[in-house]
């Protein structure tokens, strides 16, 4: 095989092996309510479960379903959300300092004191969402998320229409 061939072989398997790499063990751990910082969470779902006030800080959530969970006071600081769907959820006072919510949908989540200084929120999808008290919100973050009529923000923000 030639060196270019085994070079693009290799390429392509360390481009494929992320999508592999969730940690069941971890997961499932998770789902019965242990704090997992820094876990490894990729595609979990999470859907319709009860876990308050839990430690996922830094943890690696992309792609999970949190639709209609509750995760009130849950710490997502620093952690990896893009992609997820949080539909329906409830998050009242979680922590999502610094995290990157790229491309996640938040529609009709439930986010009164939800904390989101320094966020990612570039494609979120916030439609629905009650978050008129939520913190840490500026006028940047949310020009790079949509929303709709029924979106609710803290006074004096706004959100582009998805």
């Amino acid at each position: 095989m030639k060196p270019l061939a085994l070079l693009c072989l290799a390429a392509a398997l360390a481009i494929a092996a992320p999508a592999q790499s969730q940690n069941a063990g971890q997961i499932a751990a998770a789902r019965k309510g242990a704090n997992c910082p820094k876990c490894n969470l990729f595609q979990a779902d999470f859907s319709g479960l009860e876990i308050k006030g839990r430690n996922f800080a830094g943890a690696r959530l992309r792609q999970a379903d949190l639709s209609l969970s509750v995760m009130n006071r849950a710490n997502f600081g620093g952690a990896d959300l893009r992609d997820v769907n949080a539909y329906g959820g409830v998050f009242s006072s979680a922590n999502f300092a610094g995290a990157d919510l790229t491309h996640a949908s938040f529609v009709g989540t439930y986010l009164e004191g939800a904390n989101f200084a320094g966020a990612n929120l570039d494609g979120t999808n916030l439609s629905g969402a009650e978050m008129d008290r939520a913190r840490g919100l500026s006028q940047a973050q949310l020009n790079r998320a949509c929303g709709d009529g029924a979106t609710r923000l803290p006074p004096g923000l706004r959100v582009p229409g998805c």
